[in-house]
């Protein structure tokens, strides 16, 4: 498999539906196919609830207030897009290779290449967002508070490495769990904050309740304090998109992506928005910060014995799950990227698990370099690789609306067949997504700061990409030609 070139047997292998496709990704050959709806339906779930909202909430409140509910909810519609439109193209041809697969057939290798390196640079810089916050978690308790943020950081690497490299079913069944977790402790503090608004039981002094947001007004600083923190909050969306990579490993997809896909609108609505504004009505906003988890302000504020601690505990589970997708996914993509050349050869290279761990263990090589900024700058960590983060994000979701539209345009003559799940509104849809992402691009420069200072590295990120192509295209033409000849 190494040329790139797939055999019959190894179509059949990869679920790939001919009838629909002439496209044949080597990649997507060699994998088991062993999560289950309940795998796909959990994942989907945890990419919606990660370290974005349970660490880079409480920030976001204090700049810009209450109105943080509604840059979650804009943002949220757009991420539900983003994956509709994934979904889409999943339902025409499953894979493991998910977005890159897709800019391989329908934008070239030059597409795929793209998609593929923007997508890493994403996870590369999110697994060392996930051990910062999860590093940033563990000071909480007292037995961590002496520890390095930089030794705790590669503790959590190297638990998550490890059971990464196992099997996918072994990620299913940790992602099942790590999501069960999320969802019962954010739910349990819904709970327990809807019980505190409608009693108007005193947090730390305070009464809660709607005069928490009146007496301040939802837009305490402003509006544009609330535009400026988008970006930060697209990156809490970051991990929507994994369901559809996951796609590729589980059997009957046709049935169990569009019901997976579809209860991502909701469940952004209910955990992201609804939370939010929870937090908004329990406490000022002027009592949230940066450096703790809003949920643990709320618990440590209310003052019941180990409550803190406990959702402390969640937050942090929140994190490693977060690392464990993260690998999971790069894994999955640079071995597509591998088997047609784009990739380093390496980063194909399978276990008897069935596990691509060369890409794995590259992105988990970066994540050392984010040990290293553990150790250089603790207090900047987590902000800095959040809007590096944040750009491969939005680079990896222009990809998929531009697969998205591309697709389209094929269908409207005859060249391909849109499945019955369809994206709403296309073209519109995807045009409207794209300068959604423009915008927010923008916004980051007009932020200033780090963020500026990131958009202003877009010209050397495209010049890299570029190179990167011309040192690499030989090699993918050369695997493509011997493709085609077998």
């Amino acid at each position: 498999m190494s040329d790139g070139s797939i055999t019959a047997a190894d179509q059949l292998a990869a679920g790939t539906p001919a009838a629909s496709s002439p496209h044949v990704d080597a990649g997507d050959a060699g994998y088991s196919k062993d999560l289950k709806s309940r795998h796909i339906n959990m994942i989907a779930i945890g990419g919606a609830i990660g370290t974005g909202l349970f660490l880079g909430a409480g920030g976001r409140l204090a700049d810009a207030g209450p109105s943080l509910a509604i840059a979650y909810a804009l943002c949220g519609v757009f991420a539900f897009l983003v994956v509709r439109a994934l979904g889409e193209l999943i339902l025409y041809r499953p894979s493991s290779g998910a977005f890159v697969s897709y800019a391989r057939e329908f934008m070239g290798e030059k597409g795929a290449f793209a998609a593929g390196w923007l997508y890493f640079l994403n996870w590369s810089t999110t697994a060392i967002a996930d051990i910062t916050a999860a590093a940033t978690y563990a000071h909480f308790w007292g037995m961590f508070s002496d520890i390095p943020q930089w030794i705790l950081a590669l503790a959590a690497l190297a638990v998550v490495l490890t059971a990464n490299l196992i099997s996918v079913r072994y990620f299913g069944e940790m992602e099942f769990w790590f999501a069960i977790i999320k969802v019962a402790a954010l739910i349990a503090f819904m709970l327990i904050g809807i019980f505190l608004v409608v009693t108007r039981h005193p947090v730390d002094g305070h009464t809660p309740g709607l005069s928490t947001v009146s007496d301040t007004g939802t837009f305490p600083v402003g509006t544009l304090p609330m535009l400026l923190v988008i970006q930060g909050v697209v990156f809490a969306y970051a991990s929507v998109e994994l369901c559809g990579v996951a796609a590729g490993e589980t059997e009957n997809p046709e049935k169990i992506m569009p019901r997976a896909i579809n209860s991502i609108m909701w469940r952004v609505g209910l955990f992201y928005v609804g939370s939010v504004v929870l937090l908004a009505l329990l406490l000022p906003y002027t009592a949230y910060s940066a450096g703790q988890s809003p949920f643990v302000t709320v618990m440590d504020k209310l003052g019941v014995p180990g409550a803190a601690g406990v959702m402390n505990l969640v937050v942090l589970t929140a994190a490693l799950s977060s690392l464990n997708s993260g690998l999971y996914s790069t894994g999955r993509i640079l071995r597509s990227m591998a088997l047609s050349g784009s990739a380093p050869r390496f980063t194909g290279l399978m276990n008897k698990g069935q596990v691509p761990y060369g890409g794995i263990l590259l992105t988990a090589g970066f994540g050392v370099l984010g040990v290293g900024l553990n150790y250089v700058v603790p207090g900047q960590a987590f902000e800095i690789v959040l809007n590096f983060a944040s750009i491969g994000i939005l680079g990896t979701w222009g990809m998929i609306m531009l697969c998205s539209l591309v697709f389209w345009h094929r269908s409207q003559d005859g060249r391909v067949t849109r499945p019955a799940y369809r994206l709403p509104w296309a073209p519109y849809t995807q045009i409207v997504t794209l300068l959604f992402l423009v915008g927010v691009t923008f916004l980051m420069w007009w932020g200033g700061g780090v963020g500026r200072t990131t958009v202003m590295l877009l010209p050397l990120i495209a010049a890299a990409l570029v190179g990167g192509w011309f040192l690499v295209r030989g090699r993918v033409n050369e695997m493509a030609r011997a493709g085609r000849d077998t």
